[in-house]
């Protein structure tokens, strides 16, 4: 996956929830422009899964502030895929202002995340593939520093199956379409581990498809197009929402007693 850590160059999102048969055709559309990206594996319809692990406080927080409609905002998640102890995880810190997207990500060792989440201070031990780079560990004191200001911790971790198309030679264009959105208590103290159980939310009308649309500075013309030849209709779909939604984690409990998750289809 993506070694980066430094900060990326503003992005804007364009979300919408389609069905599989318009997805089908947006496939056949954006093909004409994107590639399958190069982790997507063809035996699984150009997908990959992705886990995220939230981080957020007793209150919510940063739940908060998404569900509110918080013009500057960010959000703390530690992204992975797959189970190897020995693997890399992502710190990210997105923010968004107003309608850009800033991405903060620090490649760092799996030891690491586990000694960020029992509390320890940040040390460059964590960075993977630092390479010499006087920049690098930045991230990742941003990272630990927003955690320490609002009191964050491990909340739950946020799963899905991802295809994704992207510009040649570039990234700085992106279409991905997730299924197989899931929510899952993380539970304090435990390694980053693949969730397999938990609330799936039910987004639009069940069965449906998050359409994203990605691009650094300029929205290209034929993304319009697509839009409109596909009466898309732009809306907001901030998945860990859907996930402490879906499994009824209201503030004030999410470091209390156990909590009994919803298990809504």
């Amino acid at each position: 996956m993506p070694t980066q850590h430094s900060l990326q160059a503003s992005r804007f999102e364009l979300k919408y929830i389609v069905d599989e048969c318009c997805a089908a055709g947006v496939r056949d559309f954006v093909r004409s422009y994107l590639e399958p990206d190069e982790y997507a594996d063809p035996n699984k319809g150009n997908s990959y899964r992705i886990s995220s692990l939230y981080l957020d406080n007793s209150d919510l927080f940063l739940y908060r502030q998404t569900v509110v409609g918080e013009k500057n905002r960010f959000k703390l998640r530690i992204r992975f895929y797959d189970d190897n102890p020995k693997g890399p995880a992502f710190l990210e810190i997105k923010r968004r202002v107003t309608d850009v997207i800033l991405k903060e990500r620090e490649k760092v060792t799996r030891e690491g995340v586990l000694q960020l989440l029992d509390g320890k201070s940040p040390d460059r031990s964590w960075l993977m593939a630092n390479n010499g780079d006087p920049t690098a560990g930045k991230a990742l004191l941003n990272f630990c520093n927003l955690c320490d200001d609002i009191g964050a911790a491990g909340a739950v971790y946020v799963s899905y199956q991802r295809e994704a198309y992207v510009s040649p030679n570039s990234n700085s264009i992106r279409v991905t379409f997730d299924r197989q959105l899931l929510g899952s208590l993380y539970e304090q103290g435990t390694p980053l581990s693949l969730p397999t159980e938990g609330a799936s939310p039910r987004i639009g009308n069940g069965d449906n498809v998050i359409l994203e649309m990605k691009f650094t500075d300029r929205f290209p013309m034929w993304m319009r197009d697509l839009a409109h030849a596909f009466n898309l209709s732009r809306t907001s779909v901030p998945k860990y929402v859907h996930c402490i939604n879906t499994m009824g984690i209201r503030p004030g409990q999410l470091f209390g007693p156990e909590i009994a998750i919803s298990q809504e289809p």
